[in-house]
């Protein structure tokens, strides 16, 4: 990481920040920047402190314009490596508040002016719900949801209170999404058409996760598991649809201006049988035949294919695949009139450029048009998670925070990105009829423009 700042640097790049975001559209009646106060810290309280939460946090620790100040979970073994954090690096272990419920005194303390929501997903809604109302500028993570009214829940709670909803897709920020998106907004592939992209990675060991190796590790979730196994493999038993969008949707969604001059309009989805999660119990070593898992009936597909149209007339097709063995690959295809770059097999095509009908590596073009963003702070990103991606999705945090600006992928873009999951069930449920995808914005798409990665 870069030496930390002064509070005199920080200001003056916090200012610049913050006009770089002065076009984004107020997304409530009643925005109003924070007043200004004497210290140097944002305050960001931390719900749930598990492994992606713990990310978060040395992240933020590591920043000289944040602080945690106060965490909240029910696990005491991942409270223990959270306090770790602080004695690493040697900065005052913040208020530890513990309990399902626990999570409302942490939104009524005065030293936390935001919020970041890392819990299991059933957990986002109604916590991101109750710190808008507390007035805490939200950051909350990703998944997909529950109902459609879930979602409007998320805008209409922002929209009564004024308080802004960042929803943290950290894929919107990969360097070769970015790079793609600067080769988008210079025409290179001319008018879009037609878009892929998904969740294609083998989750079986995470599902089924009894230690702290995250692949390979046994086939027991719920309460004997670890992490994430404790509480994701349900889904997989009682629903059938695309579970996990907003990796693929989102930088899609960037792409085509969703909710910014474009809208979603309807999907359809269908299901694969589902054999990969079963197979995997049976042939596992600490598995088998006569397991008591192998006896459970997994709902969900092993692939989930969704065709999304949308009001410009593109189509997208989203897919999800996280039970068979896979290389790991979120499925990009952006394809225009022009030409089209695939990053399933690192290659690009463009008319007039590339030779004949052939592919070309993508690296050279990746090199070349890498957005200005990865430019200017590729070092500062340098071992962040994801490949540096975490970093720039935190900086924007922070400094979307301290500034109380809205953020550049808002609580529409959540809604939005969001539906896909609950939407699709209902398509596979009625065998793959379409489903009207809800304007969030309630026509405002139609005026606001897209000011993600934009420099200045």
């Amino acid at each position: 990481m870069s030496d930390k700042l002064n509070r005199r640097d920080f200001l003056q790049k916090s200012t610049l920040a913050s006009a770089g975001l002065a076009g984004l559209p107020l997304s409530a009646p009643g925005f109003a920047p924070l007043p200004k106060k004497e210290r140097d810290l944002l305050r960001v309280g931390i719900i749930g402190s598990g492994l992606r939460g713990q990310s978060h946090i040395d992240l933020l620790l590591r920043r000289s314009d944040s602080t945690v100040t106060a965490i909240c979970d029910i696990d005491d073994r991942m409270i223990k490596r959270t306090l770790d954090l602080f004695k690493k690096h040697d900065i005052k272990a913040p208020k530890v508040y513990k309990g399902e419920q626990a999570y409302l005194e942490l939104l009524e303390d005065d030293t936390v002016d935001a919020v970041l929501i890392a819990t299991p997903w059933r957990w986002h809604t109604p916590q991101a719900v109750a710190a808008m109302q507390a007035g805490k500028y939200v950051g909350m993570e990703v998944s997909g949801a529950f109902s459609i009214d879930e979602c409007w829940q998320l805008v209409n709670t922002h929209e009564a209170t004024g308080t802004p909803l960042f929803f943290l897709e950290n894929v919107c920020y990969r360097r070769d999404v970015m790079a793609v998106l600067n080769m988008v907004r210079q025409d290179l592939f001319g008018e879009l058409v037609h878009l892929e992209c998904g969740y294609q990675h083998d989750l079986r060991g995470v599902k089924f996760n009894d230690g702290e190796t995250a692949y390979n590790s046994g086939v027991e979730f719920g309460e004997k598991a670890f992490s994430e196994a404790r509480w994701r493999t349900r889904h997989s038993v009682h629903r059938n649809g695309d579970l996990y969008p907003t990796h693929g949707i989102g930088p899609v969604a960037q792409y085509i201006n969703i909710n910014r001059g474009n809208r979603l309009l309807y999907l359809t989805s269908t299901s694969t049988k589902s054999r990969g999660l079963h197979e995997y119990i049976v042939n596992h070593p600490k598995g088998g035949p006569d397991h008591p898992n192998a006896q459970v009936r997994f709902e969900l597909g092993d692939i989930i294919t969704t065709v999304v149209k949308t009001a410009k007339g593109e189509s997208i097709i989203i897919s999800h695949d996280t039970n068979l063995p896979r290389p790991y690959s979120l499925g990009f295809r952006v394809q225009g009139t022009k030409g089209l770059w695939m990053d399933v097999n690192d290659s690009i095509h463009l008319e007039g450029s590339s030779p004949g009908h052939q592919w070309e590596p993508a690296a050279s073009y990746l090199k070349k048009y890498d957005h200005p963003l990865w430019q200017k702070h590729a070092d500062d990103a340098e071992g962040a998670g994801h490949g540096g991606m975490d970093w720039f999705l935190v900086n924007d945090f922070v400094l979307s925070a301290r500034n109380n600006t809205p953020p550049p992928i808002d609580v529409y873009d959540a809604a939005t990105w969001l539906a896909i999951t609950p939407l699709s069930e209902q398509s596979v449920a009625s065998g793959s009829q379409p489903q009207p995808v809800p304007d969030f914005t309630r026509g405002r798409w139609m005026v606001w423009e897209n000011r993600f990665g934009q420099v200045g």
